[in-house]
């Protein structure tokens, strides 16, 4: 059985899409030991009490320092003893050491086709503002595995979806959701959880 802590900072639609997957077993042999927030506010946090998920807070405002914060947050998340950590909409950069300690452990979702429109500055509607003014025909979403880069670790999966002429950004912004994130984010831990991805020179293998 495959643990994961889910690490969101808002409204955790794709928690809710991991936790539709388990419930109706498009995601399987897996088992959500805890939802993480940064913002006691988060609606995801909500969506976990809903499903009788521990749900924790940790906030950087609450610390001295964010050594002191990174700190913590690691000890925390170690003491649930997951196998892998799943970042949904996660807006804290994750701590050197966390990522050292969690190699290949640690996925996120990019709402683009990387390695278009991510990096430094590229996240939320930024990332669909960006689309719709360099006028690309077809955007999408991507699942890799983190390293110590923004965005730049081994690609997982990717699922393109095509821009529309009359898209504003928070249409864009659902669309590439329903059609992309909400499919391939809860694919990706069904892979894992079954032993089906592994990382070669900085490359995926499904199979």
């Amino acid at each position: 059985m495959l643990k994961i802590a889910v690490c969101v900072s808002g409204g955790g639609t794709n928690l809710q899409a991991i936790i539709d997957g388990i419930e109706n077993q498009t995601i399987t042999n897996t088992e959500i030991e805890v939802v993480i927030s940064n913002n006691k506010n988060a609606y995801a946090l909500e969506r976990a009490k809903q499903h009788g998920i521990k749900s924790i807070c940790i906030s950087p405002k609450d610390y001295a320092s964010r050594e002191e914060f990174n700190e913590d947050f690691l000890k925390q998340l170690n003491s649930y003893h997951v196998d892998l950590v799943v970042l949904a909409g996660f807006l804290v950069v994750i701590p050197e050491q966390m990522i050292k300690e969690y190699t290949n452990r640690i996925i996120n979702i990019h709402p683009s086709l990387i390695p278009s429109f991510c990096g430094t500055g590229y996240y939320g509607l930024k990332v669909h503002e960006g689309v719709l003014s360099r006028g690309v025909k077809v955007t999408g979403a991507t699942v890799h595995f983190v390293d110590e880069g923004t965005d730049t670790g081994p690609i997982i999966l990717q699922k393109a979806v095509a821009v529309e002429e009359t898209d504003t950004p928070e249409v864009l912004q659902r669309r590439v959701m329903e059609q992309a994130e909400w499919i391939i984010m809860p694919k990706a831990i069904d892979l894992i959880a079954n032993g089906k991805v592994t990382v070669t020179d900085g490359k995926v293998h499904i199979g």
